[in-house]
């Protein structure tokens, strides 16, 4: 799992070669702890056919806005700089975010 922040996140996602997972998470944000062990054992699972990275929107709040990140979790998916799916609060279980990755492998 790789920690992004404002300065990488473009060289990192929005420039990588293929499918990038996007966990994008917050200080004291209870479900995005709750959620993060889940992500990080998926990463483990799939990181093979999927590059996985973390945001912390508390340190890049313009950044998250622009990525149309509003509330917490959000676990996104992009591909070629776009992101072309996303989970967001009440929606991203470990249930929902394990057949989000299927669905893009």
């Amino acid at each position: 799992m790789l920690e992004v922040d404002k300065n990488t996140f473009e060289a990192e996602v929005l420039q990588a070669p293929g499918k990038v997972l996007v966990d994008f998470y917050g200080d004291g944000c209870v479900p995005c702890a709750a959620l993060m062990p889940y992500v990080h054992g998926f990463a483990d699972t799939y990181g093979d056919k999927l590059k996985f990275c973390a945001l912390n929107t508390t340190k890049a709040r313009r950044l998250a806005i622009s990525q149309k990140v509003l509330g917490l979790p959000v676990i996104a998916i992009y591909e070629n700089g776009e992101m072309v799916d996303s989970l967001v609060k009440d929606d991203a279980t470990p249930e929902n975010v394990e057949n989000m990755i299927k669905k893009h492998i």
